[in-house]
């Protein structure tokens, strides 16, 4: 009997504990929020809706959006804000800038994973890595080398799928541009062949699984009420995260320690052509602040930003192009009318070492394809800011200081409101005039983020993007293993396709 009621009492102490918490959340949730102020967005559901919609986040957003551009969740601390209105895009990257941050609550579920990298801070800090980063980009020594690399991979990944094109296997396309793409960055960012593309090396593979995996397991942090009680007991998903982050730790800070040994052996400090090395240099002027632990945090954000939007991006595209096989035509016929290569015999390292920048200048009707891609399936499906005073959006809404405010670039991409009728179709044309690439403001394609913090790496993504999908598509003919399969998203910080994307690769020779 003594046994039974020590269990009895522990349950009973145990639902007591979790009806207290839930009903503490409960009230933290729908007190001071002004819920019946019309001059306030209005209320959409709690953050628990997302929980439960979790799987297909941003499909419910989307349909949230069409009905009212700018509404709220109730969170216990403060509300969340999601819009689509261009207006209040504008107001809150650019117009209002300084009154906006990252905000505490991004940054205590994020930085376990992004630490105190450009993604994840604010002033000073901010200041100085994107000064930093905005000189090492527009040197053409960085540009030139990274485009050397990216022909080489793209190059390495044509040799790859004509293996599986010649036996007549299926493909996972999303795999090996994730491999290709995390090659490219370890290479420009590290200097390092990781090889993860022609999987000799397990350590990388490794990596790439724990670094994809820990993307999934912080950003579920947002709709986990739980995952600090979870990070203290060293349980469940938090568990999971905190084995992946100390293996991508030790990966990267053997990488930098390495390259730190051999900058000091050599002693010749001059044109350096990965990121890692240019930064080391710097780091040598402030050895204070740029400690291992930041260098890290710095390379490891590049990292993501470089695999990831590539990577996703073009997954994406190659589903599109399977979908829309004309469209997959008129790109092919573009890039052998630009690069000259209509023999059918040509060879694929050749063909890549002829790629120049004129010739991806030329490349209108393709550049558009990705931006409409882009446009589709962003590489963040959501972002956001958070407000450090009560402001007024120009929509003429409210918030209130602490409050969060997302844009939702998925959802922005199907709007008719801000692409016409026809937003949902995946049609480049709207791109072009009279063959041309047109942008847009980048408050209405705000794919690349907007404002003083536009993603530094606009240029380079397309470059990649370019010469692996023209390599690609010059040598394959792509279609889907089997089109009546359901191709969606992992809910995620970028936009994985969930699980494989299954093509087969005709070679253009038969």
């Amino acid at each position: 009997m003594g046994i039974v009621f020590i269990i009895f009492t522990f349950i009973a102490l145990s639902l007591l504990f979790l009806f207290l918490t839930l009903s503490f959340l409960i009230f933290k949730i729908f007190s001071h929020k002004s819920i019946r102020d019309p001059s306030y967005p209005p209320v959409k559901g709690t953050v628990f809706h997302q929980l439960y919609y979790f799987n297909k986040l941003y499909d419910q957003q989307t349909e949230v959006a069409r009905e009212q551009k700018t509404f709220r969740l109730l969170a216990p601390e403060s509300s969340e804000i999601y819009t689509t209105d261009i207006r209040n895009i504008e107001h809150i990257l650019k117009t209002n800038f300084s009154n906006y941050s990252k905000g505490h609550y991004n940054q205590e579920i994020a930085t376990d994973l992004f630490g105190q990298g450009i993604f994840m801070v604010d002033g000073e800090k901010w200041k100085q890595q994107r000064k930093l980063a905005s000189y090492e980009f527009s040197t053409r020594v960085l540009r030139d080398f990274s485009c050397h690399v990216f022909r080489r991979n793209a190059a390495k990944l044509v040799k790859v799928v004509s293996q599986f094109a010649i036996a007549g296997q299926v493909l996972d396309m999303q795999d090996l541009l994730m491999r290709c793409t995390l090659d490219s960055i370890f290479k420009v960012g590290f200097g390092v062949d990781l090889n993860c593309l022609d999987g000799s090396s397990k350590e990388g593979t490794e990596f790439m699984k724990a670094f994809d995996d820990s993307n999934a397991l912080v950003y579920r942090r947002f709709v986990d009420p739980f995952w600090k009680l979870k990070r203290f007991l060293n349980i469940g998903s938090e568990a999971s995260l905190k084995k992946n982050i100390k293996l991508i730790d030790n990966f990267v800070h053997k990488l930098i320690s390495t390259k730190r040994n051999l900058l000091a052996a050599r002693q010749d400090h001059n044109e350096k052509e990965d990121i890692l090395s240019r930064f080391l240099v710097a780091s040598q002027e402030d050895p204070v602040k740029m400690s291992d632990k930041y260098l890290r945090d710095i390379i490891f954000n590049f990292m993501i930003a470089g695999k990831d939007t590539s990577a996703n991006t073009l997954s994406w595209f190659f589903y599109m192009l399977c979908k829309n096989p004309l469209i997959q035509e008129k790109i092919v016929q573009e890039v052998k009318d630009v690069t000259g290569s209509q023999e059918k015999e040509i060879k694929v390292d050749e063909f890549v070492a002829d790629i120049t920048e004129e010739t991806l200048e030329r490349m209108q009707y393709l550049h558009a394809a990705l931006a409409e891609t882009l446009r589709l399936y962003p590489a963040v499906p959501a972002d956001g800011r958070c407000a450090e005073t009560d402001d007024i959006l120009p929509d003429g809404f409210r918030l209130k200081k602490g409050d969060g405010v997302y844009y939702i670039a998925y959802a922005m991409g199907r709007m008719p409101y801000i692409w016409g009728e026809d937003a949902e179709e995946f049609r480049p044309e709207r791109w072009l005039n009279n063959g041309i690439f047109q942008p847009e403001s980048p408050f209405k394609f705000i794919a690349f983020h907007a404002g003083p913090r536009i993603c530094l790496g606009k240029d380079f993504a397309y470059r990649q993007m370019k010469i692996v999908s023209m390599a690609l598509l010059r040598f394959f003919h792509f279609k889907l293993a089997d089109d009546t399969k359901n191709v969606t998203y992992r809910t995620m910080f970028t936009l994985h396709i969930d699980g494989n994307l299954h093509l087969r690769a005709i070679s253009r020779k038969s």
